[in-house]
């Protein structure tokens, strides 16, 4: 007879042999196990599903929910061979996840941004924020695929950025055409960057002002402190970096040797 464990491992394999990571399921799944077997279970029961998905007991209950939403995902699956196995409901624990609404960047915030991002100190930072920022508006590239760049994945010659599959969402790597102002703008910036920091601890193609990689959570500080000196962000108002990839005007054309604030052709996707 094939253990619970086993089913999960068949689980796993099967959806990320569609693509899906899985890696939360990856581990709370093997926990989930371990509690049934403690119990003297040998399939998924409701009651004993949810008492799991309950804990810790201080979480919040979007904590609950989403631990619940796994152990039901792999019930059904379990169910499919094993018809003693029982699927949790899904409305255990009352929470509904809102996506935040995009803040709708306008051509003239985005010049203001930028402009503001050239008074950071020091230059390197300076220098880095403002391609970065620069970057996501003029691809629709995310904030965590930008980050992760290396140098290489950067190809000026001609004109594109390589989306890395472990980067990309849904693992689906991609080239990114860019602007002939995104060009000199990042070659540009690949000077001042040779020239501020000539020998970085990192080969992310954007540094942080002591040569290492930028990370999220920096950009995510970095953004607030900006949209706050310019009086966009509020108590209700809080535009993200992510949100730059939905700018209102796009035809708003900048200064020779900065972005211009136009999309370059559409993706090319590397793998299905």
């Amino acid at each position: 007879m094939i253990s619970l464990q086993e089913h999960v491992d068949n689980y796993l394999r099967l959806r990320r042999g569609l693509g899906f990571k899985l890696e939360r399921h990856g581990q709370l799944l093997p926990q989930l196990v371990a509690y049934l077997d403690v119990a003297g279970e040998r399939t998924v029961r409701s009651e004993l599903a949810i008492l799991w998905a309950r804990l810790p007991s201080n979480a919040h209950p979007r904590h609950w929910a989403a631990r619940l939403s796994i152990a039901r995902g792999f019930a059904a699956y379990l169910q499919t061979v094993d018809p003693r196995a029982e699927i949790p409901p899904a409305d255990v624990f009352a929470v509904r996840y809102q996506r935040p609404t995009p803040y709708l960047w306008s051509g003239e915030e985005i010049s203001r941004l930028l402009a503001a991002t050239r008074e950071l100190r020091p230059p390197l930072k300076a220098a880095s924020y403002e391609a970065l920022f620069g970057l996501l508006v003029v691809t629709g590239m995310r904030v965590g695929e930008a980050i992760a760049l290396h140098l290489d994945d950067v190809d000026l010659h001609d004109g594109v950025v390589r989306i890395r599959e472990q980067t990309a969402k849904l693992d689906r790597a991609r080239l990114v055409p860019l602007h002939a102002t995104a060009v000199k703008a990042l070659a540009a910036y690949l000077q001042a960057r040779q020239r501020l920091c000539p020998e970085p601890t990192a080969s992310a193609f954007f540094l942080s002002s002591v040569g290492t990689a930028i990370d999220r959570s920096a950009v995510s500080k970095t953004l607030r402190k900006l949209t706050i000196a310019l009086g966009l962000r509020t108590e209700t108002v809080h535009p993200r970096a992510h949100d730059l990839r939905h700018y209102a005007d796009g035809r708003v054309m900048r200064p020779a040797g900065r972005f211009s604030l136009v999309r370059a052709l559409p993706v090319v996707i590397l793998s299905a």
